[in-house]
C-alpha cells in the first residue's frame, strides 16, 4: 500500500466550482474546500471527524464490518488507500467506492451487507451511499452553518 497519508478528503470530483455549497465529491462545505490549505490541524481534524460521523451513520445502516483486521489486510493487499485512524466503516466505504465493480464476495473482506441490501449490486449501493452521505452533509450545512452565514450577512448590512 502507498505510504502516503491521505491529506485531504478531496476525491477529485469537486462540485463547489459549479456553485454547490456542499461538494458532491468529498461532502465538505464550500468554505472548507476553499480554505483547506489555510486550516490548522485542529480545524482539519474537525472536518475529518464530521465527515467520518456522517459516513459511519450511512454505512452502519447498510452493512456490518464483522472483521476489521481482515478488511484492513485486504485494503492493504489491494492498495486501496484509507485513513487508518477512522472507523472500519469508513474503510469499507473506500473498498466499495474503489472496487465495487470487481468484488465478488464482500464477506472475503470482513464485511456483510444487511439483509435488506443483500440483493443490491455494489455499484448501486455505492451510489445510494454517496447520495445519502451528500444529503446528510447538506442537511448539516443547512442546519448549523448556513444560518450563521445569513446572520453575519445581515449584520454587515446593518
Amino acid at each position: 500500500m502507498s505510504n502516503q497519508r491521505i491529506k485531504t478528503p478531496c476525491v477529485g470530483l469537486c462540485s463547489t466550482v459549479y456553485g454547490d455549497l456542499v461538494c458532491r465529491g468529498c461532502k465538505r462545505f464550500h468554505h472548507e474546500v476553499v480554505n483547506w490549505n489555510l486550516y490548522g490541524e485542529e480545524e482539519k481534524r474537525a472536518v475529518w471527524r464530521r465527515l467520518e460521523i456522517l459516513l459511519v451513520q450511512v454505512m452502519t445502516a447498510k452493512l456490518e464490518v464483522f472483521d476489521p483486521s481482515r478488511l484492513r489486510a485486504q485494503l492493504e493487499q489491494h492498495q486501496v488507500r484509507f485513513v487508518l485512524e477512522q472507523s472500519p466503516y469508513c474503510w469499507a466505504y473506500q473498498l466499495i467506492a474503489r472496487a465495487a465493480r470487481v468484488i465478488n464476495r464482500l464477506d472475503a473482506y470482513g464485511v456483510a451487507l444487511l439483509p435488506e441490501f443483500r440483493d443490491w449490486a455494489l455499484p448501486n449501493l455505492r451510489e445510494a451511499i454517496d447520495r445519502e452521505f451528500f444529503l446528510l452533509s447538506e442537511a448539516h450545512y443547512e442546519r448549523y452553518i448556513a444560518p450563521r452565514f445569513l446572520r453575519e450577512r445581515m449584520e454587515i448590512r446593518l
